[in-house]
């Protein structure tokens, strides 16, 4: 399994994304180039996609792990699943953020925000609302709000966000995906679905150098790495784990 954060989950990811003010180039030389120009580095993301509204440079999966770029309208994504490193992940994230504002015309001015995501999937195949609210709520005054006996709880989705600095353009949040419908509760078949919880940081721009594109990643991979070990992972992905394992499916 991919790194110590990927042994506590069935996946372990880091997505990152530069949202802008205004719309990315979409001309086809621009594209190529610069998707020719990251297949270069990491040769394994050979597979160009088109979606809607999108075009993709994708890895093959192979052992559960894959890498992918994604270009939208004012966006910039990228993504590493199950990375054998930590440093596998943020050299697809680097370079991006390194060749990006070159190939398609970025200024700092541009920028909204650069965000660093660290998504931990759960798989739990019953009602994944009730994992985190018997992990997370239970003891909390909102657990009088549901009878035990007799109500099934439908909702539990926990999010929160929180500044970093003083200025709050340096932000955290916390967010639970736990993709279980009504009508899975009420017929007792459960889709085959994780629980998601993602650790996002956040750092608003503009930004003021070409320069910064580099340091603000080493602030956002700083601040998340230390989110996750000392806050997100013992408070929020082990309580979760620990529910799932005590009821298995």
């Amino acid at each position: 399994m991919a790194t110590s954060y990927g042994a506590l989950c069935t996946d372990f990811y880091i997505n990152q994304k530069l949202s802008l003010k205004l719309d990315v180039p979409t001309s086809r030389e621009t594209v190529l180039d610069m998707f020719g120009r990251v297949r270069k580095e990491l040769p394994n993301m050979e597979r160009f996609r088109r979606y809607d509204a999108e075009v993709a440079l994708e890895s093959a999966e192979q052992s559960s792990q894959y890498s992918w770029l994604a270009l939208r309208k004012t966006t910039i994504r990228s993504g590493w699943v199950n990375p054998e490193t930590l440093d596998q992940a943020y050299k697809l994230h680097k370079l991006i953020l390194d060749v990006g504002p070159y190939f398609l015309s970025i200024s700092p001015l541009d920028v909204e925000f650069i965000e660093l995501v660290f998504g931990f999937d759960l798989q739990a195949e019953r009602n994944r609302n009730e994992v985190v609210f018997d992990a997370l709520l239970a003891n909390s005054p909102l657990a009088s709000m549901v009878c035990a006996d007799d109500e099934a709880v439908l909702e539990a989705q926990p999010f929160i966000g929180f500044s970093l600095n003083g200025e709050c353009d340096l932000q955290a949040f916390v967010e639970i995906k736990t993709r279980t419908s009504a009508r899975e509760v009420s017929n007792g078949r459960y889709e085959d679905e994780p629980i998601s919880v993602y650790l996002m940081v956040r750092q608003y721009g503009p930004l003021k150098t070409m320069e910064d594109f580099a340091t603000t990643f080493k602030s956002l991979s700083t601040h998340i790495e230390s989110l996750a070990q000392e806050r997100v992972i013992p408070n929020i992905v082990m309580p979760i784990r620990d529910a799932i394992l005590s009821r298995p499916s």
